[in-house]
């Protein structure tokens, strides 16, 4: 486990956004290579988009995370929102978002996130969150309180949670399931041989065990994880942990190239290209994963309500021919 104490006063400006990566040795950001390609942002409705997330003071892992696909996914009105704030307890090398000790929960932000979900008119909302190891429960309560304020303010919309992993949070598991998000999606992000330098704070066999765990207590539920691609991760270990996925009968994969976002973070070390990422697919597919998903730009949240349509379409044809 890592966590991180701030000791920098939270007001101030000059708050390192990673303190933990300060001095670690500048690494090379390698050039993107030609099929990597977003579309920027700044129409009307990205700028709309950007406003109803303003007003309602909501974090997004769109903007914390810097996700290629904002451009895309706010032109949109499609915007992943992360509660408990901007500032996570856990020192990730891949992640962007802001390392140190968080401020406390904001018990207005569950009504915030769903006074949001019913103004951008989400048929489908995907709530994920920073990791809280300094509460007790890991943040639980908090993502209860936020599916049922969204399922009180827009009933027909579907929820998408993905959450930490709440390492050492007894019933923690538990009391978000009995919440009944429509998909439980935890990502295992890398392969185990590389959770110490890049995922330190977590435990594999852990979150395999957490994604099991969902499917024994709620049969029905849809699980999903994803990966990124591109840390040193060799081919034979993606393909082991696409078995160890299945047998917690995990549902929908997604595998995605993973973008270095400073020189203080971890190195990317290679770009994988269209046809490892298809050929991942279809091996995926093979195994007996309801959905693949598996691209350079694959982001977990990216278009995450049509594939919940194909999900309940591809569970309905397994169910149809058994």
């Amino acid at each position: 486990m890592v966590t991180v104490l701030d000791t920098i006063g939270r007001e101030t400006s000059e708050r390192p956004r990673h303190p933990e990566k300060a001095h670690r040795a500048d690494s090379e950001v390698v050039r993107k290579p030609a099929w990597i390609r977003v579309k920027a942002g700044g129409s009307p409705v990205y700028e709309e988009t950007r406003k109803i997330v303003r007003e309602n003071a909501l974090v997004t892992v769109c903007e914390e995370a810097g996700c290629p696909n904002i451009g895309e996914c706010w032109s949109k009105k499609h915007a992943t929102m992360m509660i408990m704030g901007d500032t996570c307890t856990r020192a990730c090398a891949f992640c962007n978002v802001r390392t140190g000790l968080p401020a406390p929960l904001d018990r207005h932000e569950p009504e915030n996130v769903a006074t949001a979900v019913a103004k951008l008119g989400l048929e489908h909302v995907v709530i994920t969150s920073v990791d809280r190891d300094d509460l007790d429960d890991g943040g639980a309560q908090h993502f209860v309180e936020t599916i049922q304020a969204i399922r009180a303010a827009s009933p027909a919309t579907t929820i998408e949670i993905l959450t930490p992993d709440f390492l050492r949070k007894e019933g923690a598991l538990e009391a978000v399931v009995a919440a009944r998000p429509d998909v439980f999606n935890h990502n295992l992000e890398t392969v185990p041989s590389n959770y110490l330098t890049v995922r330190p704070g977590a435990r594999y066999f852990h979150s395999i065990r957490l994604l099991q765990r969902v499917k024994e207590i709620d049969p029905t539920m849809f699980t999903k994880s994803g990966i990124m691609v591109g840390l040193g991760e060799e081919r034979n270990e993606v393909l082991q942990l696409m078995d160890d996925l299945r047998v917690a009968d995990v549902d929908f994969l997604t595998i995605g190239q993973y973008l270095q976002p400073s020189r203080k973070h971890h190195p990317v070390k290679r770009f994988v290209t269209p046809e490892e990422f298809d050929s991942y697919a279809t091996i995926a597919k093979a195994k007996g994963f309801l959905l693949v998903s598996s691209s350079p730009l694959t982001r977990s949240s990216h278009h995450a309500g049509e594939d919940f349509a194909k999900l309940k379409a591809a569970r309905q044809a397994l169910s149809a021919s058994a």
